[in-house]
């Protein structure tokens, strides 16, 4: 990393040519790469070849999308010991996941599903975290999900469920702009009263991605699709935290209708101009 956080991307298999080629000076001299660990979890093969070409020159991050923290089952341990194997091998200066559940009884879901913000659940979560972290030898952070309907049964705010399980498990938080902003627009809550009050010292790396219309209730229904460039409002919405916070770690997410990779560096570089005017501005 240079000398303060800098923008990445999120790796695709089309771009790894690219990628492994961009120049480590000048507007891409900061710039990493993040991959879902669970595409990687093989013994051998050209995937791992490429990322091994494209880490020899860039930093990585691995962003979990499998271990089901909030999920009424421990965590998978074959999936925790490849996981490790990884983090092992690729030396990554971030992992994280999501608060969320994906898997009941071996199946797994193809949704980061919610949960009830209870005690019940953060004593779960806790534990499950705990459990993780001593297997991966290292602190995860923990991704805010999106919410699209109301759902009972919550006893904390999500902000303040967020920092208790941070304050007891040791793991930091990656806050995803993106699903801060939908969430808000579908519950009706305050996006900026949401991010204003994340504590600062917790966040270990930021995500933008891009959103659409429910193609059924359109704008009353934001989903976090992933396939769209970032909003303005929820660039607004970053200038705004990286504000307050200082600089991190802001990774520009697209998992759907990929575009060249041109285009995302574009993106990136406006992540990166906002923290280079706050470490300016400091």
């Amino acid at each position: 990393m240079t000398a303060h956080p800098t923008a990445g991307l999120g790796l695709k298999p089309q771009h790894f040519a690219e990628a492994a080629a961009c120049p480590t000076v000048g507007s891409q001299a900061g710039l990493w790469f993040e991959v879902h660990p669970e595409n990687y979890m093989v013994p051998g093969g050209p995937r791992l070849a490429w990322l091994e070409r494209v880490r020899a020159a860039r930093p990585l991050s691995l962003h979990g999308v499998g271990l089901s923290i909030a999920g009424d089952e421990r965590p998978d341990q074959t999936h925790l010991k490849r996981f490790r194997t990884l983090i092992d091998r690729f030396d990554p200066f971030l992992i994280s996941e999501h608060l969320a559940w994906s898997r009941r009884d071996s199946v797994y879901h193809p949704d980061l599903l919610p949960i009830p913000r209870n005690r019940e659940m953060l004593t779960l979560v806790c534990d499950h975290l705990d459990e993780a972290q001593t297997a991966l030898g290292r602190p995860l952070l923990l991704e805010n999900p999106t919410a699209y309907l109301p759902l009972a049964g919550h006893d904390w705010d999500e902000v303040d469920f967020l920092t208790e399980i941070s304050r007891r498990t040791g793991c930091g938080l990656l806050v995803d702009v993106n699903n801060v902003y939908l969430s808000a627009r579908n519950m009706g809550l305050s996006a900026e009263d949401w991010l204003d009050r994340v504590p600062a010292d917790l966040i270990g790396e930021i995500h933008l991605a891009g959103h659409r219309p429910d193609p059924v209730w359109g704008e009353a229904l934001l989903i976090d699709s992933h396939d769209a460039p970032v909003s303005e409002a929820v660039w607004s919405l970053y200038a705004r935290l990286v504000y307050r916070t200082g600089p991190r770690p802001t990774l520009v997410e697209r998992d759907a209708e990929v575009p060249p990779f041109g285009e995302l560096l574009r993106e990136q570089a406006r992540a990166s101009d906002i923290l280079t005017k706050r470490v300016l501005a400091a």
